[in-house]
């Protein structure tokens, strides 16, 4: 295990994987590939226990609780502490890093991801994005993943005496646009509890004023909001329109959100609270 990684000990491997429903016979390329893929699509991107104030935090049991016990999805910190302990204890050599997203001018280290060493080579595993990478890319100065149309690139740049960061870029209407940028700080797990709270509970953090729900289904990309809908399918134009009243319940249910009935009865409430106030702020 390497410094950062996020500890294995007490990770359900087994339970773990028979809820992606993947398995790993060996450390090597093709089950770190097989394996990001499941857990994207295992779990949604999420940041509903942030909106009902019921969030259990960061920690390695906590998490496993919620996603492997429950099915639940959640937000990068949580992703990348399960799939990290999952990897550690398959045999992988991980990492956790940070990242900014957006503009690193204007943005903490908020957003959390995996490196992970094989044969030399480091790939970055990012599972816990709204619109994440289906497989690990490259950690190199323009490496692609172009994975069913969904393409994504790598841009090494010159950090000076901070060392490189590493732009994670998508293809987007024929151009490039940047997702986030990790840097080569190391990470503790008192650095992931930190931007959890600064993310779930900063006054002015978005994740507290606007519901993030995302899941990659078997075509398509589905990203719901308290006010719209988008649906990405590589190639084809992006479907974007905004959210019909009552939709949002049969879209949990589409998306296997894994909530309780009152859980959902809350979430309902505190969506249309949000959408009141939007409605009230409208000229």
């Amino acid at each position: 295990m390497t410094a950062g990684a996020s500890p294995a000990s007490g990770v359900d491997v087994a339970a773990y994987l028979a809820r992606v429903g993947a398995q790993v016979e060996s450390p090597d390329l093709a089950g770190l590939q097989r394996l990001h893929e499941a857990h994207v699509r295992t779990f949604t991107f999420d940041n509903i226990d942030v909106l009902l104030d019921q969030h259990p935090g960061v920690e390695l049991p906590d998490v496993q609780a919620k996603f492997v016990g429950r099915g639940r999805g959640g937000y990068c910190f949580e992703h990348a502490t399960l799939f990290a302990a999952v990897l550690d204890a398959l045999g992988y050599e991980v990492v956790r890093m940070l990242a900014r997203v957006g503009d690193v001018t204007a943005s903490a280290r908020t957003h959390c991801v995996v490196a992970v060493r094989l044969d030399g080579t480091r790939w970055l595993s990012d599972p816990g994005f709204g619109l994440s990478l289906m497989h690990p890319i490259r950690l190199e100065d323009g490496a692609r993943e172009d994975h069913r149309g969904w393409a994504y690139r790598m841009v090494r740049v010159d950090g000076g005496a901070s060392g490189p960061t590493w732009e994670l870029q998508r293809q987007r209407d024929g151009a490039w646009e940047l997702m986030h940028t990790t840097d080569e700080l190391p990470v503790q797990q008192a650095d992931v509890r930190s931007g959890h709270h600064f993310t779930s509970t900063y006054p002015t953090s978005h994740f507290r004023h606007g519901l993030m729900l995302t899941r990659h289904l078997p075509d398509r990309h589905v990203a719901v909001t308290h006010e719209t809908l988008t649906v990405r399918r590589p190639g084809e134009p992006t479907e974007h329109r905004d959210l019909a009243e009552g939709e949002l319940e049969s879209l949990l249910d589409e998306l296997r959100v894994g909530l309780t009935s009152d859980e959902t009865e809350r979430l309902l409430a505190v969506v249309g609270q949000l959408r009141t106030g939007r409605d009230a702020q409208s000229p």
